[in-house]
């Protein structure tokens, strides 16, 4: 049964998972256990539930309930639906709502590395990379070039803060993903106790183009990337078995790390 409720209070504290721009704040949510996001588009909500991530409540502009989001509601049973003009939602939220549809998650407990690696062969790692739409961007590339899932340190940025989701299309909730609880140089030791090369993307000289076929033909091949600006650590390079570059022309001498990984990714992966 349908649980619709017209806003009249933007102050209501049922509101306010869709209200606080803290996200660290959604995270540790005392009522759930290991927090709460939220999820923006009736795509990417519709991603969210077919992965099983649970719905706590739905905030919805009003023409969308009899219309592009009527499914997600019958899916998402008796939680609150609250609704109202787009004027008051870009009012309670801050913002222009241009899909029209938020749903607060639960979110879940993290796996420890090894359970979502054992089968792996090809996995995207990402060291202290904080910029929101770079992971976005990655995780959907990794996920539309089949790797099989991503592993971050602890000063990475969220998979599941609101700007990654939405630029990865939810490709967030379909690839699985989480931390190590070390950061460099210790985690490329626990990859290769998995039983994976490690190649390190750098701008270095001493660097095997990454077309190489030594690359392509490792079993279990962990492609890892660091930050914007400064690029990995130089004990997370000198600890990987490859460094590799993607060859460039007219003088550039980088791509952006999300674009980066894309080609990475098509060119190491065992699907193409």
């Amino acid at each position: 049964m349908r649980n619709i409720i017209e806003i009249s209070d933007l102050s209501a504290p049922e509101l306010v998972p869709f209200t606080n721009t803290s996200e660290l704040t959604l995270m540790s949510c005392p009522e759930y256990e290991h927090g709460i996001f939220i999820a923006e588009s009736p795509k990417v909500i519709r991603t969210a539930l077919d992965s099983g991530y649970i719905p706590i409540s739905l905030l919805l502009e009003r023409k969308y309930i009899n219309g592009q989001c009527a499914d997600i509601i019958e899916r998402c049973g008796n939680i609150p639906v609250y609704t109202a003009s787009s004027q008051t939602l870009t009012e309670l939220t801050g913002f222009k709502m241009t899909q029209g549809a938020l749903c607060a998650m639960r979110r879940r407990a993290l796996p420890v590395p090894a359970s979502i690696l054992a089968g792996a062969e090809r996995i995207a790692v990402l060291e202290d990379v904080l910029n929101q739409t770079n992971i976005g961007a990655i995780f959907r590339s990794a996920a539309a070039l089949g790797f099989d899932a991503a592993v971050m340190t602890p000063s990475c940025s969220d998979p599941l803060f609101r700007r990654s989701i939405r630029v990865s299309m939810g490709t967030v909730f379909q690839l699985p993903w989480t931390y190590f609880s070390s950061g460099a140089p210790n985690y490329i030791n626990e990859l290769h106790d998995l039983g994976f090369s490690c190649a390190a993307m750098a701008l270095r000289n001493d660097t095997v183009d990454i077309r190489d076929p030594r690359l392509r033909s490792e079993k279990k091949l962990a492609v890892i990337f660091g930050t914007e600006g400064n690029g990995l650590k130089e004990s997370s390079v000198a600890a990987c078995d490859y460094t590799i570059k993607i060859p460039m022309m007219h003088g550039v001498d980088s791509l952006n790390v999300a674009a980066a990984s894309a080609v990475a990714f098509w060119e190491l992966s065992k699907n193409f």
